[in-house]
């Protein structure tokens, strides 16, 4: 397996690169293919983040883990994704996963728009002041900080559920085989899912 290693904030040590591959070295026996892993080590808040990310022909696999020991985000970022794969083992070990469509892929603009952050220790004068700027910021409309595409490919929801939950995402945009029409799968704070479909207009 192909593994990139970024570390952000912390030292890089043939330990923690050692490590890493090993227990990913370990996933492998659920392909038939060869993989690409995409790892980011950085330290958020004190906190020891393993951001892991693996490419596996069309899906993408990701485990996101923070804790006290960069050696434990990494086991548990691991284990996550291998509960994953456990879970959709016999899917993804199929010939063909990807339901055939009729339908073409959408292409989506996915903008990321700045919120402020509130500051804290002004005094009154400067929260005034800090204020006045905001609203004036705002009337120029929202701040797009980058954007890029995602292409909303065609598949079933089954399938749509199963490659958001691989990934880790929150949401799912994707073209419905069944009726053609782009759909968005997204997560509850319920913890249930909600999907969402962009129906033609009828004029």
């Amino acid at each position: 397996m192909q593994v990139n290693i970024t570390f952000r904030g912390i030292e890089s040590t043939e330990g923690l690169k050692n490590h890493l591959q090993d227990r990913l070295s370990h996933l492998e026996k659920f392909f038939d293919r060869a993989l690409e892993a995409q790892a980011v080590l950085s330290i958020e808040r004190y906190l020891q983040n393993a951001d892991i990310t693996i490419y596996a022909g069309q899906y993408v696999l990701r485990g996101r883990v923070k804790s006290e020991d960069m050696y434990k985000s990494i086991d548990d970022a691991v284990e996550k994704i291998e509960k994953q794969l456990n879970r959709y083992k016999g899917r993804l070990r199929a010939t063909h996963l990807k339901a055939a469509s009729e339908f073409a892929a959408f292409r989506v603009r996915n903008d990321i728009i700045e919120v402020p952050q509130e500051e804290v220790g002004l005094t009154a004068a400067e929260e005034s002041r800090a204020q006045e700027i905001e609203a004036e910021e705002w009337s120029k409309g929202p701040k797009i900080v980058t954007s890029h595409e995602i292409l909303a490919e065609a598949m079933t929801v089954d399938e749509a559920i199963m490659q958001m939950d691989l990934a880790d995402y929150d949401f799912r945009i994707f073209t419905n085989c069944e009726t053609g029409l782009m759909n968005v799968l997204y997560r509850r704070k319920d913890g249930h899912l909600g999907l969402l479909e962009v129906a033609a207009n009828k004029n």
